[in-house]
């Protein structure tokens, strides 16, 4: 059975100009980096001046600036993710690495990549990070939701670059430390993003001669937030953004993370059998319900309402992995109920909503997927928190610890959010990225598409869901469908596995912004992860609140299923 493979820009490595042709951008193609690239590249030493950059700001200096040849497709047997596991082929290009000095001596400076193609398309990417970054984003992976088929931004001629948002990972230090400098915090809550994109355009006004056409920023987790910071805080700076399962309400999600995770302490951890116990039952609950039994939850809100853990509950005087005490099947009801606020947050918000449903036991290409990387962890949780602990337990306590009580010490089990209340709602301020008033970046002609995981654990989806909507009741639903989309993935994990999840977003949002045209019949590919990257099924992308429903035919076609309410 052959399945038709979604039209997008390339799919072969073209030569530059051919790619640029291939992909229908508008503009000239012959703009680069001139007839000698090595000494254009070379050229580019010189620092950017604190005036350059658009926020109080020391000086960019460039570290080194070196032309490096084109690299060949590779492709690991494992990673955190599938995407994680394709090094993409890589065109040769100028390198530019350097680092904006800070104004308080005691805070680190934020390092910078910038990679300038030697045929540009008059257009860049700015990448997001992930977790609490600390690491330098090189801008030469493929951005989030991309088909593994599908050419780089960067052998598309973009220019692309990323940041370590202000701060280096250092061993033996918990990656949360570096919020204990406020200036540290600033550049990682939004200050640092923009400081690179401004040097980032200097550079490309000093390699070509002109400042891009059009900017865009794709980012996923932390980088989503960070995406949607960008259209709130700098609407001016992006004709552009993609916000892929968003860290949104930062705060509320490091609060509630923490909650869950006590949740499991004692008699209430769920053992990896029984995890797989619950996944089994919400399957044989919820699966068959949109009328196609594929071990996906296509439908989680009215799952949600169908299936009850209680329903596994260990009878009087049993135990074992085939039930549920009852300490544990109240730690799934708190998972999936909403963490309330005792302290107001910034924009109004109150709570930080529950978690989803199906994908609990989703096989993890390393660590990334399920309750047993994102929740429960395979042992049961400690303080401090262990290797095997659920990642949301060791980032949640430890914002805690370093973000809020600013106290590294501090038992989370015991912290009241009471206690903090000042400290609270300055973080929030500074991180959450929930202010519902994007006039300024609609003005602008600015457009942005937003994609939730509905099986995605690292975060709750229904956190996203709410912030469109809050952009729906304060914009008017006629305003926000002439610049915003948001679309949903039943079955996906937070990384991109376990159903159908990879798609042309750059492809779409560029069209949107330059073209005029906003996305239609949009799908939704799942990928052999090995060359020629066959897809072995796929379902339309459906906007929210909308799903994909079987209509009959082969059930790994897309064209067998219908968005529906």
């Amino acid at each position: 059975m052959a399945i038709p493979k979604t039209k997008f820009c390339g799919g072969a490595m073209l030569a530059a100009a051919a790619l640029l042709a291939a992909c229908g951008t508008t503009g000239p193609t012959n703009l680069g980096l001139g007839a000698n690239p090595v000494a254009t590249c070379a050229a580019l030493v010189a620092p950017v001046a604190p005036t350059a950059i658009g926020l109080p700001s020391g000086a960019a200096t460039i570290d080194s600036a070196t032309l490096v040849p084109a690299t060949a497709l590779a492709v690991a047997e494992r990673g955190p993710s599938p995407a994680a596991r394709i090094t993409p082929a890589i065109p040769a290009h100028c390198k530019v690495l350097g680092r904006i000095a800070p104004l308080d001596a005691a805070a680190p400076p934020i390092l910078f990549r910038v990679n300038l193609p030697l045929a540009w398309n008059e257009r860049s990417v700015q990448y997001g990070g992930g977790g609490f970054n600390g690491t330098l984003i090189t801008g030469l992976a493929l951005v989030p939701a991309a088909r593994f088929d599908q050419p780089t931004p960067l052998a598309q001629g973009y220019v692309t670059y990323g940041t370590d948002s202000g701060h280096q990972n250092v061993a033996g230090q918990p990656p949360q430390a570096f919020a204990l400098n406020d200036e540290a915090l600033a550049n990682f809550a939004h200050a640092s993003y923009k400081k690179v994109r401004d040097v980032a355009v200097a550079l490309m006004q000093r390699a070509y001669g002109q400042a891009p056409q059009k900017l865009y920023f794709m980012g996923s987790s932390e980088g989503g937030r960070e995406a949607l910071t960008m259209a709130q805080r700098y609407p001016q700076d992006f004709d552009g953004i993609f916000s892929r399962v968003p860290v949104i309400n930062w705060t509320g999600l490091q609060h509630a993370g923490t909650r869950n995770g006590i949740a499991t302490f004692g008699e209430g951890w769920l053992r990896p059998a029984q995890v797989q116990l619950v996944h089994n039952a919400v399957l044989a609950s919820c699966d068959a319900a949109d009328g196609a039994a594929d071990r996906i939850v296509s439908n989680p809100v009215a799952c949600l309402q169908r299936f009850d853990p209680a329903s596994l509950r260990c009878a009087a005087g049993t135990s074992g992995d085939n039930c549920l005490n009852d300490a544990q099947a109240q730690a799934v009801r708190t998972l999936r109920s909403p963490w309330r606020s005792p302290v107001p947050l910034a924009n109004g918000v109150t709570e930080y909503p529950g978690w989803g449903i199906g994908g609990e036991a989703t096989p993890a290409f390393a660590s990334m997927g399920g309750w047993n990387a994102w929740w429960t962890g395979t042992s049961a949780p400690a303080v401090p928190p262990q290797p095997s602990n659920g990642i949301a337990w060791f980032y949640g306590s430890g914002a805690l610890q370093y973000f809020y009580a600013r106290n590294p010490s501090i038992d989370v089990r015991s912290y009241r959010a009471e206690d903090f209340a000042a400290r609270i709602a300055a973080v929030s301020q500074l991180m959450d990225s929930t202010n519902p008033d994007l006039g300024a970046f609609q003005a602008r002609g600015g457009r942005l598409l937003m994609l939730e995981h509905m099986a995605d654990y690292a975060q709750s989806p229904f956190a996203g869901i709410r912030y469109y909507e809050s952009v729906v009741a304060r914009m008017g639903r006629d305003n926000v469908d002439r610049f915003m989309r948001l679309y949903t993935a039943p079955g996906v994990d937070h990384v991109g596995s376990g159903a159908p999840a990879n798609v042309d977003m750059l492809g779409a949002l560029a069209d949107w912004v330059e073209r005029g045209r906003a996305p239609s019949g949009l799908q939704l590919v799942e990928q052999e992860v090995q060359p020629p990257f066959k897809v072995v099924r796929a379902r339309p992308l459906c906007e929210w609140p909308l799903w994909p429903r079987y209509t009959g035919g082969d059930a790994l076609q897309a064209a067998s299923f219908q968005c529906s309410r």
